[in-house]
């Protein structure tokens, strides 16, 4: 079954005011990098036929993946200065925690994020755009904390969050394996 257009737009939109915020929060590199996880998530989304999946099938992989994403790998990014390491290779300053722009990124993100369990066990759309995009970002997007070491003087090394990384990223997979498998067409 074809997806509605006003579904395609409105979530296409949501995508572009992520990015849009990421922009303003973080510049153009930072945006293009993480925009493999929600524009990412948005084209399988698109591109994946319609499929509905209980949300006991994907259950396990979205709360491991959202533990490890927010116990592990953002405390591990927090430790040691993730962002000012970032801000080193772009050349962007970190944005102040109160920035408008900062706040409206997290709550649209990680907010939306957050609804995913609510949204699909109601079998609704932007349940599963959001698990999508969820699922691409920590399993897509986080694999630049490997290309990150690339742009920093000296050999190749350690970059904040990589560590994280190797347990995130296969979670993540894991629940885009599922997430499309384990779906019923309709």
């Amino acid at each position: 079954m074809k997806k509605p257009l006003l579904e395609i737009i409105l979530f296409f939109c949501f995508t572009a005011f992520i990015l849009l915020m990421g922009y303003l929060s973080f510049g153009i590199w930072t945006t293009l990098i993480f925009s493999s996880g929600f524009l990412g998530g948005y084209l399988i989304w698109f591109f994946v036929p319609a499929r509905r999946i209980e949300w006991s099938k994907i259950k396990l992989e979205y709360w491991l993946t959202l533990v490890c994403f927010i116990l592990l790998h953002r405390v591990e990014e927090n430790i040691f200065r993730f962002q000012d390491n970032l801000s080193e290779i772009t050349g962007t300053p970190v944005p102040e925690l109160t920035s408008l722009s900062l706040i409206s990124l997290v709550l649209a993100s990680v907010g939306g994020w957050l609804l995913i369990p609510f949204l699909i066990k109601r079998q609704h759309e932007f349940g599963y755009y959001l698990a999508w995009s969820f699922f691409a970002a920590m399993g897509i997007t986080e694999l630049a904390h490997f290309i990150f070491p690339l742009f920093v003087s000296g050999s190749y090394g350690y970059f904040p969050g990589m560590a994280s990384v190797v347990l995130l990223a296969p979670l993540a997979w894991l629940g885009m394996y599922k997430l499309y498998r384990n779906g019923k067409a309709f």
